[in-house]
């Protein structure tokens, strides 16, 4: 066991940890586990912070984004350009709804999907543009936004890194047609459980997507649709209740962090350190940095009892399953680059002065 975990659950801000104690013990009392008062609160207040119509509680991210693909329309024969740098529930949400997903190489310095290389893949069987803000940083949506106007595509955003950022001071999740968010225990906006939501501005898309996850019932036993049972529940949304007013605070926190990180491992051997683009803010989900020592740097700091995560291995083209795509080796190089040299280190909120530390000091030995 490590002495510094990737991650780890503290109760930051102080009292938090009760405050959920306490929510799970009140909903299991109140006896209503699904589609209850919590889950519309909660729907209610995630919308009011987003500035959004519409927040519809789902079981995961992952139905989530198959929730909004399917709700504006995408099916078979659309295709999806997605980011080559994602994890594998952005390809299998496309590919569930039956869309095929057409990868574009993220920007070498945000690893974010950019209007640049998204472009270079529309064709006329191109549905939508399906941006994922990785690691908890915006996409540039103000020209991703433009391409899709162009050539009139739909624009789903998968925010599941990205709860609370921002691009020109607009939150993520509120730019697209529709939008997914999970809820994952170790997102920036957690449960004690899987999680997601969709959200959207759109009064059809959401009465679609309340339907749908609902088996496409309207009312109790009255199916319009041919629906699925993706609900998120009372104890989840409860926790999410709680957590909620948090958001804010526990991000300023992974920021601050980040910023001791970022000042303490510039010039650091040859670390490249995540970049934030203009008009851009980052709640560092993930803190990734880059170094072609990746699996040494990763070996010794285990060895310290410092752990760390890769985020992604093996990139999505080049999986196993993915190989009736025709993908090869080469043909997203940046992608490619990441995945041998990304390595996230420690930091969630309650993460200690002294741990931090820890971490920079092995990191500058190794170097030196």
């Amino acid at each position: 066991m490590p002495l510094l975990p990737y991650f780890a659950f503290r109760d930051y801000p102080a009292g938090l940890e009760a405050q959920l104690m306490q929510a799970v013990t009140d909903t299991v009392s109140s006896k209503r586990y699904i589609l209850g008062a919590h889950l519309e609160g909660f729907e209610q207040e995630f919308a009011r912070y987003l500035g959004m119509a519409a927040a519809i509680g789902v079981g995961n991210g992952y139905d989530a984004l198959v929730i909004a693909l399917k709700a504006v329309g995408v099916g078979p024969g659309d295709e999806v350009v997605v980011p080559a740098h994602t994890f594998v529930a952005t390809l299998n949400a496309v590919l569930q709804v039956g869309a095929r997903p057409v990868l574009a190489d993220p920007d070498k310095a945000t690893n974010n999907l950019t209007a640049a290389s998204a472009g270079k893949y529309i064709t006329s069987r191109t549905k939508a543009i399906l941006p994922v803000h990785l690691y908890g940083q915006v996409c540039q949506m103000q020209e991703l936004q433009q391409l899709a106007q162009e050539h009139n595509l739909l624009l789903i955003e998968d925010a599941a890194q990205a709860h609370g950022a921002k691009y020109k001071n607009q939150l993520a999740g509120t730019f697209g047609h529709a939008a997914a968010f999970s809820f994952y225990p170790t997102k920036n906006l957690g449960a004690l459980g899987d999680g997601g939501a969709v959200v959207t501005n759109s009064p059809a898309l959401a009465d679609f997507a309340r339907r749908y996850r609902n088996y496409g019932e309207s009312r109790k036993y009255q199916s319009e649709l041919i629906g699925i049972n993706s609900r998120l529940d009372e104890l989840q949304a409860a926790v999410l209740r709680v957590k909620l007013p948090q958001l804010d605070v526990l991000n300023a926190e992974r920021q601050r962090l980040a910023q001791v990180y970022l000042q303490a491992l510039q010039g650091t051997g040859d670390l490249i350190l995540p970049v934030t683009a203009p008009d851009c803010s980052h709640v560092y989900h993930i803190f990734s940095i880059r170094t072609e020592f990746r699996d040494q740097l990763q070996a010794w700091l285990q060895q310290q009892g410092i752990a760390t995560a890769v985020h992604y291995p093996v990139p999505v083209h080049l999986q196993p399953a993915y190989r009736f795509l025709k993908y090869k080796p080469g043909d997203f190089p940046v992608a490619e680059e990441l995945a041998t040299t990304s390595l996230s280190l420690p930091l969630f909120p309650g993460l200690a002065q002294t741990e931090q530390q820890a971490v920079i000091q092995c990191i500058t030995q190794f170097f030196n």
